[in-house]
């Protein structure tokens, strides 16, 4: 005999005083950027040269860097005017550095061949980003594509170069932050309901082929014998011969008496 162990009911939601680390934020933007990357006279990655591969079939990759991907250059206090109010903000210089990554098809046996190139964007944003606030920046988006690719043939002492122009897009949260301590009134978290795994579902028998088999049946007949016969109804019985019998003649026993 097998026991299954039931859990026990869980507890209504209890209402507390918290005290919590978090995050403030004290400003937010959203925003598109888009730019372009020219790559010139860049010696190809060893071990192919521009007969390996197609131009056409280059493509591209961008990243954040592992090391330092955003970087605060400078922070500059700007008085502004906003909805009639006097007001102190902040232009933000933000150096964002990336990794682009160059993929190379070749047809030589090498398979795929990349390159990596190291490059930076930097931008100016207003925000109020007070002394001691962080500046915190999410991509949402970040691809790329190459606009056009030319690779050039070297000689004997210098190796197979390229120029490329790739344009890159990204979509980007840049917020100002500032670490605090808060003290709330709120409800413990709790578990929600396990969801039903269900039934185990019934046996299905695979649909069979009636058109080529059983031979029996009509699909498989009409495909067969469509020429010959009409098997969407019972086949006629044949019909029985008909014998003929030859019978006596029949006597009138009145002539019979008259000629005695």
């Amino acid at each position: 005999m097998s026991y299954r162990k039931i859990c026990p009911p869980q507890p209504q939601p209890v209402q507390d005083v918290l005290c919590i680390n978090t995050e403030k934020v004290y400003d937010w933007i959203v925003n598109e950027a888009n730019f372009d990357l020219n790559i010139t006279d860049e010696d190809l990655p060893n071990g192919i040269t521009c007969d390996d591969f197609d131009s056409e079939d280059v493509t591209c990759t961008v990243i954040p860097a592992e090391v330092d991907p955003i970087e605060v250059i400078n922070v500059e206090d700007r008085d502004f005017v906003i909805d009639g109010t006097e007001i102190e903000l902040q232009i933000v210089t933000i150096r964002k550095n990336f990794v682009v990554i160059i993929n190379f098809p070749t047809d030589n046996g090498n398979g795929d061949v990349e390159l990596e190139i190291e490059f930076s964007r930097s931008e100016q944003v207003v925000l109020c980003a007070p002394e001691g606030t962080e500046i915190d920046v999410t991509y949402t988006e970040l691809d790329c594509f190459i606009v056009s690719f030319d690779c050039e043939l070297g000689d004997t002492d210098e190796d197979d170069t390229f120029d490329a122009l790739i344009s890159v897009r990204l979509c980007q949260s840049i917020q100002s932050v500032y670490p605090v301590t808060l003290e709330i009134e709120a409800d413990y978290c709790l578990p929600r309901e396990p969801l039903a795994v269900g039934p185990c579902p019934r046996p299905v028998r695979p649909e069979q082929c009636p058109v080529l088999f059983p031979v029996g049946s009509n699909a498989s007949q009409n495909r067969n014998d469509a020429s010959a016969y009409d098997y969407t109804e019972a086949p006629p019985e044949p019909e029985e011969p008909q014998l003929e019998v030859e019978q006596p003649e029949e006597v009138d026993d009145n002539q019979n008496e008259q000629s005695e």
